[in-house]
């Protein structure tokens, strides 16, 4: 993975590589105990690296260590960083759009995201529809969704998600592949509940249309193995992965 002769460098230290590599199994051996206490298979769950607080070196050495996905909350940083491996003469790994998307951004993620998580209304819906059938593509998104009813948090209520799914379906130029919700920080009980509501919702979706919507989105550093242990499919990951500063509290 070395950078073409003139290119700019964004090569990584070998300890920050090492680090990250361990870390990595540290993460990979709770995923697996959280799976075996829900009776599931670590293969079943996709970590997708939240880069948005580093640089593209940091996500080369993240790619060493073994991961595969990347998540970006900014359109212009998830713009930069394909710049940047373009320059260098890397291929790019897959990256995700989870951030709040504004309609007037939507053209920085078209083609460049693998996976839109973060479809919070339906005329965000609606706009991101118009512009990829514009543009000849079909994009696979997540709808977000509100399960837990935090006035800070956008997406959808479970009530008009189940009111506008139909219509959303019939949109062209995007695909749904599931849902996408975050629970409350700092509690586990409340992210419990949120997760699970999650996962009862994504069942009604799937009953309801016939899809298989195979992806569930929930779960982030504090707690991914809750999300996990309640049927989480992409758990979105930033400081454990990244930075030596997360306190990797004891593991269950």
């Amino acid at each position: 993975m070395s950078s073409s002769e003139g290119m700019p460098s964004i090569e990584p230290s070998e300890g920050y590589v090492r680090f990250v590599r361990e870390r990595r199994e540290q993460i990979l051996a709770r995923l697996t105990r959280a799976c075996e206490r829900a009776g599931r298979n670590a293969s079943e769950v996709t970590l997708a690296a939240v880069s948005k607080t580093v640089g593209p070196a940091e996500v080369v050495a993240a790619m060493r260590a073994g991961y595969e996905a990347f998540a970006e909350n900014r359109p212009q940083e998830l713009v930069r960083k394909l710049d940047a491996f373009a320059a260098a003469g890397i291929e790019a790994p897959r990256f995700d759009m989870i951030g709040n998307l504004q309609k007037n951004k939507i053209n920085q993620v078209l083609g460049r995201a693998t996976l839109v998580q973060s479809i919070s209304s339906e005329s965000l819906a609606e706009a991101v529809s118009k512009r990829a059938e514009r543009e000849g593509l079909c994009v696979p998104v997540l709808l977000e969704c509100n399960v837990s009813g935090e006035l800070s948090k956008g997406g959808f209520s479970p009530d008009e998600v189940r009111a506008t799914v139909d219509d959303l379906l019939g949109l062209p130029g995007i695909r749904i592949e599931g849902v996408m919700s975050m629970a409350p920080a700092h509690d586990p009980a409340a992210a419990r509940e949120t997760f699970s509501g999650a996962r009862e919702l994504l069942g009604e979706l799937r009953e309801r249309t016939g899809l298989a919507l195979p992806v569930l989105s929930c779960g982030m550093s504090d707690d991914f193995e809750i999300a996990v242990e309640e049927g989480s499919t992409l758990v979105r990951l930033g400081r454990i992965v990244f930075s030596a500063d997360y306190d990797l509290p004891a593991g269950r």
